[in-house]
């Protein structure tokens, strides 16, 4: 580890209060919880804490200072009595359950020094988050100068991230799909029904591995509703075109209007001209308060090739009845 001064950007004179204050921004900037899309985020912060918890503390920073203890608050063995045994003054080494390396340490008599650590980054960081140290910012498992506890910083992992395609029929029915995670596993996600596009489903401890015992971290899986061909999403409601011939919006009928649960039939009254907007309630999007409704808007079409007859009788019609939709 670097030197706590430089991590912590202050002098090896700076006052308490300096050193607590360039710690509160550093935990602050790069906590995991601030920065989940950060994978940098996380050592840097360990960091941070680590250099805190030797300059943040005036007898580890007296001890660190007058060169007893190194970076990362482990004895300079030189000198060290009782080197290797159990008496005062003593270590022991070996592994947590989980693989890393671990050291016990003693300074006092019969059962060691002092209980209780150092747990003065806990106290800053509770006052930063609203109570109590947030996840990720817990301390090691005891004082390295007391209390015999391994020295083992555990730390959650970070968070995952992955993106997920739906069809709108999907998004409104509710589907599973088959996602892989940046942490290299598959896994089957349930995307439910009604969601919207840009929202994120949480997939609980399944993120990276956490390090020395501290909880693995969240996947967090971004849903992207794919546009349709023929619908528009407006809120909880569906917007539609429906295609009529001329002859449909002169005479009337009934056409087919398609919806997210198959196509209806919609009675279209004579007369009806282009642009007019039909509302079929409860066919639209699906919500916590109910469906939404599906407003169907007529498009008169004319034929895909010029007929000859129908030119003549428009022809006809203007010459014999002209009318004025504008108003003017």
């Amino acid at each position: 580890m670097r030197n706590p001064y430089e991590v912590l950007g202050v002098s090896p004179s700076a006052s308490p209060e300096d050193i607590k204050k360039a710690f509160r921004k550093l935990a602050k900037k790069h906590h995991p919880d601030a920065n989940k899309n950060d994978p940098k985020s996380a050592s840097k912060f360990n960091e941070a804490n680590q250099a805190y918890e030797i300059v943040g503390d005036p007898a580890k920073r007296k001890q660190f200072d007058g060169g007893e203890i190194d970076a990362e608050g482990k004895p300079k063995f030189q000198g060290f009595e009782g080197f290797g045994g159990g008496g005062p003054g003593g270590y022991s080494r070996g592994q947590s359950p989980e693989g890393f390396e671990t050291f016990t340490f003693r300074t006092g008599g019969p059962g060691g020094g002092q209980q209780g650590g150092f747990s003065g980054f806990e106290d800053i960081l509770s006052g930063m988050f609203g109570g109590q140290a947030p996840r990720g910012a817990r301390g090691a498992r005891g004082n390295p100068f007391g209390g015999g506890e391994d020295f083992v910083r555990p730390t959650v992992g970070q968070d995952a991230t992955a993106d997920v395609t739906v069809t709108l029929e999907e998004a409104a029915s509710g589907v599973t799909k088959r996602i892989a995670l940046a942490t290299g596993k598959e896994m089957d996600v349930k995307v439910p029904a009604g969601i919207r596009d840009g929202q994120q489903i949480r997939l609980k401890g399944q993120g990276f591995l956490g390090h020395g015992g501290g909880p693995t971290g969240d996947a967090h899986v971004k849903v992207h509703v794919a546009p349709h061909r023929e619908f528009k999403l407006d809120g909880d409601n569906l917007r539609v075109d429906v295609p009529l011939t001329l002859y449909e919006a002169v005479l009337g009928g009934k056409v087919r209007v398609p919806t997210l649960g198959g196509a209806v039939e919609l009675a279209i009254p004579a007369n009806t001209n282009a642009g007019r907007t039909f509302r079929l309630k409860g066919k639209g999007f699906p919500a916590k308060s109910g469906a939404g409704d599906l407003f169907a808007t007529v498009r008169i079409m004319l034929p895909a090739t010029p007929d000859p007859e129908l030119e003549a009788l428009m022809q006809k019609w203007r010459d014999e009845k002209p009318y004025d939709p504008r108003g003017e």
